[in-house]
């Protein structure tokens, strides 16, 4: 017998175990390939190494929350701050007007006119008295209600629908059905057989009795924060803030207003957004012709 058969048996029987294993690596990979896995094996042909390569999952977009900035009361001696605020920063907001504050002074209807000319904000309906601040006996009357937000609109033009009620927070949006007070529920039920779409809020920047704000800016990115994890709003991702003209009158409550916004703003994941783009609002405008009288 030949002395080198025995490696050349040895010698076959090591290709013939090449060849099954890189038949099995060729279909393994294959397979792989075909099922994109996270990690990838290469071999270098330079000096036969072999190293990993690992393949990135493409990154998943977080949809943005939205947050529909509102401010009620105006036109007053805080409304030109808030407007330079939402202007400078560039975030789209409503203003909930009472329609006796445009025309209270010249002033004031001078800041109406600034106020239509700012491309971020939306202007909605606050009623025209406010109720002479004197609620219970406003809501007592549902016909004198929808008159007043009728004398609203028809004084100022308006074509929108959309409302919200002075001292209460009462919501009548699509599925949306909420009194805080009761003994408002026949005025409440009267706007919106009138076709109003009226809209509360979720959150509000308080104030006290001297007109000053309670929450820093920080607590209230925290609230904000706070609302949309423990799924506290009316509409899952979208919250609607509540906050008042007349306190940002006082510098150092306007610059806490900036600040929320800046600081909302360069986290990224907040959307802000006019309440005309609420949903159940879905852009509508009022087709009752009277709704606003001609």
């Amino acid at each position: 017998m030949d002395p080198d058969s025995g490696d050349f048996f040895k010698a076959s029987k090591l290709a013939k175990i090449t060849l099954l294993t890189l038949i099995f690596t060729t279909c393994y990979f294959y397979k792989a390939r075909q099922r994109e896995p996270v990690l990838k094996l290469t071999v270098s042909k330079k000096d036969s190494s072999v190293s990993l390569t690992v393949k990135e999952k493409p990154a998943i977009k977080k949809k943005k929350k939205n947050i529909y900035l509102s401010f009620d009361d105006g036109p007053n001696k805080g409304t030109q701050n808030v407007l330079d605020i939402i202007n400078k920063e560039e975030v789209d907001a409503t203003l909930f007007l009472v329609g006796g504050h445009v025309y209270g002074s010249r002033q004031q209807n001078a800041l109406y006119d600034s106020i239509l000319s700012s491309r971020f904000v939306e202007i909605a309906n606050h009623s025209y008295t406010h109720a002479k601040n004197r609620y219970a006996k406003f809501y007592a009357v549902p016909d004198s209600v929808v008159k007043d937000f009728e004398r609203c609109a028809d004084s100022l033009q308006l074509s929108s629908n959309i409302i919200r009620t002075p001292g209460r927070n009462i919501w009548r949006i699509n599925n949306i059905s909420c009194t805080d007070i009761k003994s408002s529920l026949a005025a409440a039920d009267s706007l919106e057989h009138k076709g109003y779409k009226v809209m509360g809020w979720d959150l509000e920047w308080h104030y006290n009795d001297d007109l000053k704000a309670v929450q820093t800016s920080d607590e209230m990115a925290r609230e904000v924060d706070s609302m949309f994890t423990y799924n506290l709003t009316k509409v899952p991702n979208h919250l609607v803030l509540l906050a008042h003209d007349q306190v940002y009158a006082d510098s150092e409550d306007s610059s806490s207003l900036h600040q929320f916004l800046k600081t909302l703003k360069e986290r990224g994941e907040y959307n802000f957004s006019s309440v005309k783009n609420y949903p159940g609002i879905n852009n509508e405008f009022a087709t009752d012709t009277s709704l606003t009288k001609k």
